[in-house]
């Protein structure tokens, strides 16, 4: 590599279900370098399973960072997502050219890739606040007050998606202005090269994955685990696939074998969120499965001759 190359950092992204882990694991321990998650979920101690965290042996193999760093009740966001990122990268940067970056939670890739708005940091009286008052009254109090104070975000939002609508509804009351303002959707320029793939799976084959995935999770005991955390179900951090349908199993509001196949196809259904986002963006390099990390190194080969 020529020895002012800016050093690069390799992103694995994709639905859920489509093997990033396992590429990204194969393709580090090659290059040496270390792993950064880009998984909101991941992030939390206590949710092996359901989360699909990697594995102890595969943290064994390679070092991962924001990987079961916070307590349930901790609260992180995509700007405090991109901070800590920045801030390690150079670190790493000394020890290696690459680091490759490996999740799902495209908001926490943007974060990093392309830079997010300065936005306020959400007091805690604001965040009690708000929590309080749509646990007590409900999404279509949500849907009044956002409209109320940002029309023009509530005419975009997708208004079935609380947690969003939360997170605007928590911004427009700590800066005393609407959200929609506040959204430059600027690119920021970053020091480093960035390569970005997903692996092209058809829809059926991602799907037929993400049910043997989910099968596979209750097998490892994924009731357990959900029955370990149920008393501290109303955490946003066990909001959810996997959990919130364990709960209203436990909660008798539906079946075992109904929630097993809840999550299924919940997870489903996130997956074409997540193909939806990813078609957003021109940057992504779809790869096939079977030639994934063959076809990484020659892209990396390409970036390095430029």
């Amino acid at each position: 590599m020529p020895v002012d190359s800016r050093p690069v950092l390799i992103v694995i992204t994709g639905p859920t279900g489509s093997g990033k882990t396992s590429l990204a694991i194969e393709l580090a321990r090659h290059l040496g370098c270390d792993i950064i998650s880009a998984d909101s979920r991941q992030i939390y101690r206590g949710l092996p399973i359901g989360t699909a965290a990697p594995t102890p042996g595969q943290l064994a193999a390679v070092r991962h960072h924001f990987v079961h760093m916070l307590p349930l009740d901790g609260y992180y966001s995509a700007a405090q997502y991109e901070s800590d990122v920045m801030a390690l990268l150079p670190e790493l940067w000394q020890h290696n050219h690459y680091a490759v970056m490996c999740g799902g939670s495209m908001m926490y890739v943007d974060a990093v890739t392309r830079g997010i708005d300065e936005l306020p940091t959400i007091s805690p009286e604001i965040r009690e606040r708000v929590s309080r008052d749509f646990g007590e009254r409900g999404i279509e109090w949500l849907r009044k007050e956002l409209q109320t104070l940002d029309p023009r975000y509530y005419d975009i939002v997708d208004k079935n998606n609380h947690k969003r609508m939360v997170h605007a509804l928590e911004i427009c009351l700590q800066a005393g202005a609407p959200y929609s303002t506040l959204r430059t959707g600027a690119v920021k320029e970053r020091p480093f090269d960035v390569l970005k793939v997903a692996l092209d799976y058809p829809r059926e084959q991602l799907f037929d994955r993400i049910n043997s995935r989910v099968d596979a999770m209750v097998a490892d005991g994924l009731e357990d685990e959900a029955r370990s955390v149920y008393h501290l179900r109303h955490l946003n951090s066990l909001n959810t696939v996997g959990y919130k349908e364990m709960f209203q199993y436990f909660d008798g509001t539906m079946d075992r074998h109904t929630a097993i196949e809840r999550i299924k196809k919940n997870t489903r259904v996130y997956a074409k969120k997540q193909l939806t986002w990813l078609k957003r963006d021109t940057s992504v390099r779809y790869l096939d499965p079977d030639t994934a990390f063959c076809s990484i190194l020659d892209l990396i080969d390409a970036i390095e001759s430029r």
